[in-house]
């Protein structure tokens, strides 16, 4: 399901070992961080050095969401809005997905898969009120590793 360049999976590989994708983000709204030093030991990496797209995802699946907050405040293009928009609404801040929603605007993934239609994705976890129903898990893991996987495959420039 993740389509890595082979230096990006290699640093990733302890974390999704420890914390296959098929159990990762179990929840529609974030739990307490785990697994944070396997996280720290990949972001120390070559390969990660300067991509702070794909260290806001690391977080993300490690239900850190402040952590990616961080780094998601500092990333001014659509891709940091994309992060941060499943970073509020994975704390249930729904009004404020809904905003970073419209800072996204036409981001070139939702062009290649429009079948994750995060509009759909917001209204939906809204509306699960808590009981995290395995269809909406589902997609959310997908939605995570389509975007982390568009990350890892461009270049990053600093701003």
């Amino acid at each position: 399901m993740l389509a890595l360049p082979q230096e990006i999976a290699a640093a990733c590989a302890p974390l999704f070992e420890a914390v296959p994708l098929t159990s990762a983000m179990p929840r529609l709204l974030g739990t307490d961080p785990h697994h944070v030093q396997l996280v720290q030991e990949a972001l120390r990496s070559p390969a990660l050095a300067g991509r702070p797209s794909l260290a806001a995802g690391l977080w993300l699946y490690v239900d850190d969401l402040d952590r990616s907050h961080r780094i998601c405040q500092g990333l001014h293009d659509s891709t940091g809005a994309y992060w941060h928009m499943i970073v509020h609404r994975r704390e249930g801040d729904f009004s404020n997905s809904r905003y970073w929603r419209s800072q996204v605007g036409n981001h070139p993934l939702i062009a290649e898969r429009p079948d994750l239609d995060p509009d759909l994705l917001i209204a939906a976890a809204e509306a699960d009120r808590g009981r995290n129903q395995p269809e909406l898990v589902a997609r959310q893991r997908e939605e995570w590793a389509a975007l982390f996987s568009w990350c890892a495959s461009q270049v990053e420039r600093p701003e």
